[in-house]
This record gives C-alpha cells, sequence and structure tokens, in this order.
C-alpha cells in the first residue's frame, strides 16, 4: 500500500515509517505540516494516509476536509493522542477512515491497517 504520513514531529514520523516499511508497505512522502501533505497528496495520490490531528499552522481536521474534497475515497487515518468521544465522532463525521490513539504498538497499527486495507 501507498502512504503519506503527516505529523510535526519527525521523530513520529520516521517511527511510523520504520513500522509501515517494515509490514512491506511503500511510504511515498511525509509532510510536517497540513499545506505539504495537501500538496503532496494531489502529486502522489497515497492509497493511505495517516494524518495527525494537532498541528501547528493548518490542524488535521482541516486537512482531513481537503483531502475529501481531492478525493471522496480517500483512506485517512487520524493519528492522535487526543482520546475523546466527541472528537472521534467528529472525525469519523468529516471522514476519517479510522483514529488511532497515540501512543501506539505495532501491533495496533497493524490492525488498523488491515481494516483500512
Amino acid at each position: 500500500m501507498t502512504v503519506l504520513i503527516v505529523d510535526d514531529n519527525f521523530l513520529v514520523r520516521d517511527m511510523i515509517r520504520d513500522i509501515l516499511q517494515k509490514m512491506r508497505n511503500q511510504v511515498v512522502a511525509e509532510a510536517g505540516n497540513g499545506d505539504d501533505a495537501i500538496k503532496a497528496f494531489r502529486e502522489l495520490l497515497p492509497e493511505l494516509v495517516l494524518l495527525d490531528l494537532v498541528m501547528p499552522g493548518k490542524p488535521g481536521l482541516a486537512v482531513l476536509e481537503e483531502l475529501r474534497l481531492i478525493n471522496p475515497a480517500a483512506k485517512v487515518v487520524m493519528v492522535t493522542a487526543v482520546q475523546r468521544d466527541d472528537i472521534n465522532k467528529q472525525l469519523f463525521e468529516k471522514g476519517a477512515t479510522a483514529v488511532l490513539h497515540k501512543p501506539f504498538s505495532y501491533g495496533e497499527l497493524q490492525e488498523v491497517l488491515e481494516k483500512v486495507a
């Protein structure tokens, strides 16, 4: 699966990239902010986006909405440390395919990928 990783923390991006590569996924791009994420998504049209919710500048929710306008069938997994039911509900209403809560394990990421594949 081709994947775009979006997180403002490069250490988180590195960790996710390593896990995805071990699972034999192809990371086609990484972005540290919303604007770069949208640009990469338009250019590469990855099969999956792992998108951080809280970032400086354009927040993940706004990025999610733009990605869904570009491709309504986009698979977007929101990655967040925020564990609130009202936020999860809003993410799903805006088109998130799944929500993965930080910190997460290899197994939790693998389970989410299997569900969205």
